[in-house]
């Protein structure tokens, strides 16, 4: 198979599951509505609002677990549609072991959702907590980071014992660095750093949902110029069912990932990066959910260590938000600033 005969498969593959996502989304969206998945008002009752809440107790009753969908749809059209391909004689080309990359891709597509998936029910049906800095909804950080860390290392494994996948190559200096057993907890940190990291950014109507698409039109290419099918057609069905959620989940959004969806996509992109062999390219492609990530760890160390916070609010787009940017610019800002970065990444993994 070569690129002009895989592009058609992966457009193809991009078209249907656009259109048949846009079929279900809507009474999707009612079924969230009808068993209340719906996002709750986090403010206290009594005291002093804090910031945060002001900002986005609006998006109370909004419904959460969009996610769910994404899912659904990408592994049944992928389980369908894959399948037939081969019969009807596309060549299926993997960069790996076919079955493995396969099992590595959807374990960690469906595995991180469901973690994602414990914590929305907890958030939406469950007592809060009293934390630090106020209420604390769903699964607590060290819960959700044991469990994160559970999963990105049995993925890890597979990387490295079963794909044997052991190498980080920097691409300006032409350089190759060879980290053998070490490569198991170096994945297991990138895929635990950017499954938190999209989660963090996911708070805006739109922003995590379009930067994401922007990163996987960049990882598409690269898939494709890899001429590996499988990652190339996973991508591609991915790629159709986040655009027609997008729809419904730009400002004013009608339904939100949750984090069945935010913690699946972002260790899922995290995957995308090490399959490739492209972990410069996911740090500069993924440039603006590591940015979110680095603002709300020095958030955090402000308060640890200086005892007030250096920024009004965290992550990056809340202090946009409190200093009065509205919401859709604040997240075209960013999606501009995506597309250049994908655009750079793009180029550093094809030098």
């Amino acid at each position: 198979m070569t690129m002009p005969t895989l592009l058609p498969l992966a457009l193809g593959l991009l078209l249907f599951s656009f259109f048949v996502t846009s079929v279900f989304i809507v009474p999707f969206i009612n079924l969230l509505y009808k068993f209340k998945l719906t996002r709750k008002k986090e403010a206290p009752a009594k005291g002093k609002i804090p910031l945060f809440d002001i900002l986005h107790d609006r998006k109370a009753g909004t419904p959460v677990g969009g996610g769910i969908i994404i899912i659904l749809i990408v592994l049944g059209l992928f389980a369908f549609l894959f399948p037939l391909a081969s019969r009807m004689g596309v060549y299926i080309r993997s960069s790996y072991n076919f079955k493995i990359e396969l099992f590595v891709i959807f374990f960690t597509f469906v595995s991180f959702g469901i973690l994602g998936l414990s914590d929305d029910f907890m958030k939406i049906f469950g007592k809060p907590k009293q934390g630090s800095l106020g209420l604390w909804f769903g699964l607590t950080r060290r819960k959700k980071f044991l469990l994160q860390l559970l999963l990105a290392s049995a993925i890890g494994y597979i990387l490295y014992s079963l794909l044997g996948i052991n190498i980080v190559y920097l691409p300006l200096f032409d350089n190759i660095i060879r980290l053998g057993i070490w490569y198991i907890p170096f994945a297991a940190f990138v895929i635990i750093s950017f499954s938190n990291a999209f989660n963090i950014t996911d708070g805006l109507d739109g922003l995590a949902t379009g930067l994401l698409i922007i990163c996987l039109t960049a990882f598409g290419a690269i898939a494709a110029g890899n001429l590996d099918t499988p990652l190339s057609s996973f991508i591609a069905l991915w790629l159709g069912t986040l655009l027609a959620f997008a729809y419904f989940n730009v400002w004013p959004a009608r339904v939100h990932l949750g984090d069945v969806g935010a913690l699946s996509f972002g260790a899922m992109l995290a995957l995308i990066g090490l399959l490739t062999g492209n972990i410069v390219a996911l740090i500069v492609i993924g440039g603006l959910f590591v940015l979110e990530a680095v603002s709300s760890a020095v958030q955090i160390l402000g308060w640890k260590i200086l005892k007030k916070p250096i920024l009004p609010l965290a992550p990056l787009h809340n202090t946009f938000l409190a200093i009065g940017w509205e919401e859709p610019k604040i997240v075209m800002r960013a999606w501009f600033a995506g597309i250049m970065l994908a655009i750079f990444g793009l180029w550093l993994a094809t030098i």
